[in-house]
């Protein structure tokens, strides 16, 4: 198999490949190495290949397909982390698996390397004082998104299939918006982050992959769903497996449609031209849709996401400062400018701030639980506008604080941290373009619902398919 061919295939396909054994895991995986070798000087997704895969099963649902994980929260056995941040220095060397880490083994993924992410991912971008700046394979002087952009950019320019990604306010959605992927992003607690993590940033923090095709996503979320021993929410099973719900048409579905948020600015023309083509498409395929958006406390929304971010910052570079041996303000000399405004900010906050906090996450929560009594899914533009250049989500801005680099990054990603705070599933499709650059559509469902949210997705993908769309920087032009 060559690279044209390799590159062409999804997760699943090239399993079956590999069962059938039309490419041994071993050429697949040589393949992907290729492939970045060629094009990650370009791109510089990936920030460490390692000599040979991860242990996995050679047997799960996929078997020996390449596959990369991103450096932050993930922990792989004998595998350093640096979270994207200088303070890391050459990398804290976890002595155990997480369990996501255990079921992507499982599940029999070949992960070859870990990929960049900004500085304890607190970007809608993929740019880092340690790490450099990642490339959208689409237009290489844009962004591809963040948190998980290295991920994205990897997997848009046919490097891997399928990779690991993680979603505390969009870093899921953004980056799969910006490179024309596929990003699901499940409810809080169907993917433990045990056992370090009991609900990263209290709750806001989610795990999943990002790809290329739905079915990826489904199949993908049956081998990593699930509770651990001492996870903090107790998430019902599906009543079928995501694979097989996908094989059914959704119901008639309530959709909402909405291009602007409560408390944010217009999208760009783009944006809702996008949006509002698929909502024709939707109602060609007999789907109930009208405009509607739900109504919140944009401000309470927005205070506390902020208290979330910022003392889990803190919490990150005071315990590595901790583990390290050295002064707290060392520790904060070696972050960038807004990593460093912002962890001060959560330094400062009080136990009772935290509280209010919760209680503005709950408060918002009842808010909008009531529209999704009323809809089944809201559609919404993934970003307010295209991706943006390379240097616009400058995280060592100097001269911004704490708030104005908040305001900054949800004047961007405005439509997606929503869901992290009402732990509601959503999923981003690459269902436009604008010139060169991929659109994103934002899809948000009830709490509990992947199942209703994927065969949707699934349904649009075959109504307005993307499969044949290739970047600029792809394996299959080599």
């Amino acid at each position: 198999m060559n690279l044209a061919d390799y590159s062409r295939l999804d997760a699943t396909a090239l399993a079956e490949c590999i069962r059938d054994k039309e490419i041994s895991a071993a050429e697949a995986q040589q393949c992907a190495r290729e492939a970045a070798a060629a094009l990650n000087p370009r791109i510089n997704a990936v920030i460490e290949l390692f000599d040979a895969p991860l242990t996995h099963d050679a047997k799960g649902p996929f078997g020996g397909v390449p596959f990369l994980i991103k450096d932050l929260v993930l922990h792989a056995e004998g595998v350093r982390s640096q979270a994207g941040s200088r303070l890391f220095g050459d990398g804290v060397v976890a002595a155990a698996d997480s369990a996501l880490m255990a079921r992507f083994r499982r599940a029999g993924f070949a992960t070859l390397g870990r990929t960049h992410t900004p500085e304890f991912g607190f970007n809608a971008t993929t740019e880092s004082a340690l790490g450099g700046a990642t490339r959208n394979p689409w237009n290489l002087a844009h962004s591809s998104g963040g948190s998980s952009g290295g991920s994205a950019a990897a997997v848009a320019a046919g490097i891997v299939p399928i990779a690991h990604a993680n979603d505390g306010g969009g870093s899921i959605r953004v980056p799969a918006a910006a490179c024309g992927l596929v990003g699901l992003k499940p409810s809080r607690g169907r993917v433990s982050a045990g056992p370090d993590y009991g609900q990263p940033l209290m709750g806001l923090g989610i795990e999943g992959v990002v790809c290329r095709t739905v079915r990826d996503a489904a199949a993908a979320l049956d081998a990593i769903h699930g509770n651990e021993p001492g996870d903090p929410f107790l998430m019902q099973a599906p009543a079928q497996s995501y694979a097989r719900a996908i094989q059914s048409l959704p119901r008639k579905l309530r959709i909402a449609v909405s291009t602007q948020f409560p408390g944010t600015q217009p999208s760009a023309q783009p944006c809702v031209e996008a949006v509002e083509a698929t909502a024709r498409t939707l109602a060609g395929l007999g789907h109930a849709v009208e405009w509607a958006t739900p109504a919140y406390t944009h401000e309470a929304f927005l205070s506390a996401t902020r208290t979330f971010w910022s003392s889990f910052l803190a919490a990150g570079v005071a315990g590595m400062a901790q583990a390290l041996q050295i002064p707290l303000d060392k520790a904060l000399d070696q972050v960038q400018a807004c990593t460093r405004v912002t962890a001060e900010y959560g330094l400062g906050l009080r136990a009772l701030d935290l509280e209010l906090a919760l209680m503005q996450m709950n408060a918002v929560s009842r808010e909008v639980a009531p529209f999704f009594a009323r809809y089944d899914i809201l559609l919404s533009p993934t970003m307010r506008t295209p991706p943006v250049p390379l240097g616009y989500l400058d995280q060592d801005d100097a001269s911004r604080d704490a708030r104005g680099f908040f305001d900054h990054l949800f004047d961007y990603a405005t439509c997606t941290p929503l869901a992290n705070l009402t732990g509601q599933p959503a999923i981003s499709l690459p269902l436009a373009m604008a010139g060169d650059l991929p659109i994103g559509v934002h899809c948000m469902a009830p709490m509990g619902d992947e199942a209703t949210l994927l065969q949707l997705a699934a349904q649009l993908e075959q109504a307005m398919p993307w499969a044949a769309r290739r970047p600029a920087v792809h394996a299959a032009t080599l």
